[in-house]
């Protein structure tokens, strides 16, 4: 019987590496080569051969080439050739010993070339310095500078640079401002190289004011300075600024890369700005940068945020090469819009491609599990998880499995895996077993959850409502008094419930009862009518969802003006009849409004897209994505 071989054409990084190691190899050949045919017509009785059956600047060629294409095994051949032939105490070989060796990660045999050295320039304490920084040992980068410092070694710009660089890493803002001193010293701080890494410490180190009189101070702002404060906004939060500077950027016609767009694009997905982070996919195709893996996992992120889950795969589908964060980024996409049948596919079919899940894979398959009730789909990622050799569980997948234990009703169940579980339980775990009790009338274990909670997050209100949620689930009114009265008595602030719709380029913030807003008579007005058409088909409002002790007339009158119902009738007012009302909430959605939107989905012909704290709702011809799980 035969055996059948099947061809897999080599790839284009594989056969760059066979060839650079052919050069190698053949460059080594010759010199190699070369010299024997030198050293054959020297003395064979001398011990030592002079440095001039060498030739130096040969050697010097094969080490760059060594350096350039990462070949460790030769360099070091290489050196020991050096060591021979007395070329140690060479400066310009051991700054290229140097290089190779920081090159190839082999920090500490650089260190060793360095130390030994009887003289140094300022090319050997720069490389030094950042072979340090690139392989992120930036104590010693600084230990370092430190010691250059000290014995009044003259610096430059690219020594600044490198040490600012390990001090971003770092997050050490003392030394970043004795840095930026000596810069001013040595009239520095103007060097587009120098200015641009003391922006970069400052926006990490929550210091956004001190990078943008920096950026404002520099003479030359390269492409790599205005990347730096987009994303110095974007890690401090700011994002409305981040798309102000990005409007700069473009009106003075500054080149784009692909990091600018990937940080403005986060800043899209963050607000949630459908309109905006349409018009830079349309920059970005401008600029040929659709096909970069960064810029496409941001785009599947931001059109995911915005409830476009269907353009959110276009793009994915679009790219030909798929790294696992892109991966990710479409899994945990599905995983937030409910979509979990589609994100199991997934998450075999890249393995299907060759590509092994990571952390985040487990975790956003998990996830997905939990928003549908998939318990046992749940049970059997876990398992997987815990069988995997390479990936090592960590406290995120415990808490997802929590969390899909909980809201599947197996409250106890979630209770014996945080007892057994190899870490501490985390706030997020409690409060994923406090909401389940209140889902599931588990009065024994929401108290133990609730006490933990309160001594972990003395600030936070919303845990003392929980608590008094899951009493008044139960009927119990007199324990619902005294935890809101322990609300009042710990000074706890609870977070007001926000519903926000964007519509020609603003943003429409509602509160329940809202009473500043513009147009709110008319949307109060818009919302009787919507109400006198849902009372035609004898549909009653779902008064177990307020918890409040009065009569059900009276829950159905405070639940009648819930703020994504405000911004629901606003959608219906201000925006076409052909797209989608997509509402934004900074709490979970209650019962009755999720009732709701599926009635007037029905009942005016809309799609409804509701993204809460956890998760979207996709309504539409009078159901929900998730399946009345949530």
């Amino acid at each position: 019987m035969g055996i059948w071989f099947h061809y897999h054409p080599l790839s284009r990084s594989t056969k760059s590496l066979i060839v650079a190691r052919s050069r190698i190899y053949s460059a080594a050949h010759a010199f190699c080569s070369n010299l024997n045919h030198r050293i054959a017509h020297k003395d064979k009785n001398l011990v030592r051969v002079e440095s001039d059956s060498i030739d130096v600047f040969k050697l010097h060629e094969l080490l760059q080439l060594c350096a350039k294409r990462r070949s460790l095994l030769v360099g070091k051949s290489c050196h020991g050739l050096a060591i021979h032939f007395g070329l140690v105490t060479d400066t310009v070989t051991c700054n290229i010993l140097i290089n190779l060796y920081t090159k190839c990660v082999q920090n500490d045999c650089a260190r060793r070339v360095f130390d030994a050295m009887s003289f140094r320039s300022i090319v050997s304490w720069n490389t030094m310095i950042a072979g340090y920084t690139h392989s992120k040992e930036d104590v010693e980068a600084l230990k370092l500078f430190s010691r250059m410092h000290q014995e009044g070694t003259q610096m430059t710009e690219f020594t600044l640079s490198s040490t600012l660089c390990a001090c971003a890493a770092k997050y050490a803002i003392i030394e970043c401002k004795q840095l930026h001193t000596i810069a001013i010293k040595l009239a520095l701080d103007s060097n587009s190289f120098v200015g641009t890494a003391i922006l970069d410490v400052y926006a990490k180190c929550n210091m956004i004011k001190d990078a943008c009189w920096v950026f404002e101070k520099m003479p030359e702002k390269t492409s790599v300075t205005w990347s730096s404060l987009f994303a110095g906004y974007v890690q401090n939060g700011l994002h409305e600024e981040a798309l102000c500077l990005f409007r700069s950027a473009q009106r003075e016609g500054i080149q784009l890369t692909e990091y600018t767009v990937s940080s403005i694009l986060s800043t899209c997905a963050s607000l949630a700005l459908i309109i905006e982070g349409t018009q830079v996919h349309a920059v970005i195709v401008k600029h040929g940068f659709h096909r970069n893996l960064f810029v496409a996992t941001s785009l599947v992120d931001v059109y995911a945020r915005c409830g476009q889950i269907a353009k959110s795969y276009e793009v994915f589908a679009d790219m030909e090469q798929k790294n696992v964060v892109l991966w990710n980024a479409m899994i945990a996409s599905f995983s937030r819009h409910a979509h979990s049948w589609e994100a199991m596919i997934l998450f075999e079919k890249m393995q299907q491609e060759g590509i092994s899940p990571n952390e985040v894979t487990y975790l956003s398959v998990l996830s997905a599990c939990s928003h549908t009730g998939l318990i046992e789909e749940g049970r059997h990622y876990f398992h997987l998880l815990m069988s995997d050799w390479i990936v090592e569980p960590n406290v995120l997948h415990y808490s997802c499995m929590v969390d899909v234990l909980g809201r599947s009703g197996k409250t106890d169940e979630a209770w014996e895996l945080l007892n057994k579980m190899p870490f501490e339980p985390t706030v997020s775990m409690w409060g994923s077993l406090l909401g389940s009790c209140r889902i599931h009338k588990n009065i024994r274990l929401a108290r133990i959850a609730a006490e933990k909670l309160f001594h972990l997050e003395r600030e936070n209100g919303g845990n003392h409502v929980l608590l008094s949620n899951v009493y008044a689930a139960c009927g119990n009114w007199e324990s619902v008094v005294m935890a809101r009265k322990n609300l009042k008595d710990s000074g706890a602030k609870k977070e007001m419930g926000r519903s926000w719709i964007e519509a020609k380029g603003k943003v429409h913030v509602f509160v329940v009862g809202e009473r500043e807003h513009p147009g709110i008579t008319d949307v109060y007005d818009k919302l009787e009518e919507i109400y006198h058409e849902i009372r035609k088909i004898s549909h009653k409002a779902d008064t177990e969802c307020d918890l409040h002790d009065v009569h059900a007339d009276e829950k159905e009158e405070l639940l009648k003006h819930h703020s994504e119902k405000l911004a629901f009738a606003f959608g219906l007012i201000i925006l076409p009849p052909n797209i989608p009302i997509t509402i934004y909430k900074n709490l979970r959605i209650c019962g009755d409004c999720h009732s709701f939107m599926k009635i007037v989905s029905c009942i005016t012909v809309r799609q409804v897209i509701v993204r809460d704290i956890n998760r979207f709702h996709h309504f539409k011809d009078g159901s929900c994505s998730c399946g009345d799980f949530w």
